[in-house]
């Protein structure tokens, strides 16, 4: 390891599909190494075998090179100190676990379960904490050999100190002391041979060289625990930063059933990768200035851990429908159609994709919005006479009858329906009554798609039609408003 390389890591446990908070916590750790020419590691953190998912370390990977979060060291990349999946260094935590023993950190348990839960009972009806009561501790070195040659299955637990208190100092929420006294002596490793994560986490920390530990506030509870197995092996810590959790709302969690919770949602519902990734980065950390625009790059330049926040983060939706817009209105049109192609192909209706794209660019938050925005040019839509009462463009019921019946004709008279003809015969309409443009393209508009905003007005709407079913379209609108006015 170089003298004083910022090393970080992303360790997921392969358990489902990516979450919004382990996302952002892989983002901060990569920030954090990158803006310091540092080193980012993926770690597979797959111990808990009863929670592990199928297919989850691929979506892992999947996940990290979709949004840039490319890893510098992992499972495919040896950078010397692997190997990466934590269910292959087995022997790694066992060899440790016994030299803690060794070190007087540690002690073997052969409690069994009938035991452990008979004391459980006990100190919940005592209304006492509920931990292991250290009866193992008891035990000498010829008894704990004895059921070791014996075949007697057992733990290994940490030695907790029973007086004094322990201290660590987190870069966002300060000077964090616990008594040691509420400290529970907990299992290290457990049956199988392997670990928990609260002990294979430091081991593979201080042995990857790890200097900057960034994950969730969940674990401040648990970071005394950690800082007494450095001190017992006698290691150095790393630096830790702690993030509070991105909410629903002030009392709830992010979750699945609500489908905001994970990255594949959002992509799924037709958000773009890049905005997704930048307003994660928003969420419970701000940047000096009044930017909020950023591409991967820039937030490498500009991140700084200062900027994050004890509170939670609230995932406003709106927030991200405005970021989502804002980074396709940076797309070209063609960019467009090609994210756009798979909800336009949804039409029934053959329409010119090309004009259609262009219309919608400027008015999409996120792509899944788009079948509803135009699902009047295959079915019209129903409606009532009184949407052709609008204020704002002085129009009525009577006065949208008299334009259909004045455009209908002109409709008829031409095969050209292309947008550049389209115009010319309603903007001409509009001259030759000598009034404003919203007295005659309103109306058109609503009789085209049974909607007073569409994308798109109503030239390109009878372009995009056709004449047949503009025609059509315009004459069953007559006949509507004349049975209303009858």
């Amino acid at each position: 390891m170089i003298a004083n390389e910022v090393r970080t890591r992303f360790a997921p446990s392969p358990t489902g599909f990516m979450h919004l908070g382990n996302l952002r916590t892989a983002l901060y750790a990569y920030l954090l190494a990158k803006k310091d020419n540092g080193t980012f590691i993926l770690r597979i953190e797959d111990t808990d075998q009863e929670r592990f998912v199928e297919g989850a370390i691929d979506i892992i990977y999947r996940t990290m090179k979709d949004t840039g979060l490319v890893h510098d060291e992992g499972p495919d990349k040896d950078g010397g100190y692997g190997p990466y999946i934590q269910s292959e260094r087995r022997d790694i935590y066992k060899e440790y676990a016994e030299k803690l023993v060794e070190l007087g950190g540690a002690y073997y348990c052969f409690c069994d379960k009938e035991r452990l839960d008979e004391l459980r009972l006990v100190q919940e009806a005592s209304k006492l904490p509920t931990k292991y009561d250290g009866y193992c501790t008891k035990l000498s070195k010829q008894e704990v050999r004895a059921k070791i040659d014996a075949g007697v299955p057992y733990v290994i637990r940490q030695k907790m100190p029973k007086d004094g208190t322990t201290s660590f100092d987190d870069c966002v929420f300060g000077k964090i002391t616990v008594e040691n006294s509420t400290l529970d002596d907990n299992v290290l490793l457990k049956t199988d041979g392997l670990p928990t994560y609260n002990f294979a986490n430091v081991i593979d920390d201080h042995l990857m060289h790890i200097t900057h530990v960034i994950r969730g506030s969940e674990y401040l509870s648990s970071t005394p625990k950690y800082n007494l197995l450095y001190e017992a092996f006698g290691w150095e810590k790393p630096v830790y930063i702690h993030c509070s959790p991105v909410m629903r709302d002030a009392q709830h969690k992010l979750s699945k059933r609500d489908g905001d919770a994970y990255y594949e949602d959002f992509i799924a519902k037709g958000y773009l990768k890049e905005a997704v990734l930048n307003y994660i980065a928003l969420l419970g950390w701000a940047p000096s200035g009044e930017q909020e625009i950023f591409s991967l790059s820039e937030l490498t330049q500009v991140f700084d851990i200062k900027g994050i926040s004890k509170s939670p983060a609230i995932f406003d939706i709106n927030k991200l429908n405005w970021m989502n817009g804002e980074y396709i209105r940076k797309m070209s049109v063609q960019e467009f159609l090609t994210h756009a192609k798979p909800y336009l192909d949804t039409l029934k209706r053959d329409v010119d994709q090309a004009l259609l794209a262009r219309l919608l660019h400027d008015r999409t938050e996120k792509f899944e919005d788009i079948p509803d925005m135009i699902d009047f040019l295959d079915e019209m839509c129903e409606y009532d006479c009184s949407m052709y009462k609008n204020k704002k463009m002085k129009t009525d019921e009577a006065l949208s009858l008299d334009i259909l019946k004045k455009v209908l004709p002109l409709l008829e008279q031409t095969d050209d329906f292309s947008e550049e003809n389209m115009h010319a015969i309603m903007f001409g309409l509009v001259a030759d009554l000598g009034v404003k443009n919203g007295i005659v393209l309103f109306p058109i508009r609503v009789a085209l798609s049974g909607k007073s905003f569409t994308p798109g007005g109503s030239v390109e709407i009878a372009a995009l039609l056709g004449k047949e079913e503009t025609i059509n379209r315009i004459k069953g609108a007559i006949a509507k408003l004349e049975a209303a006015l009858s």
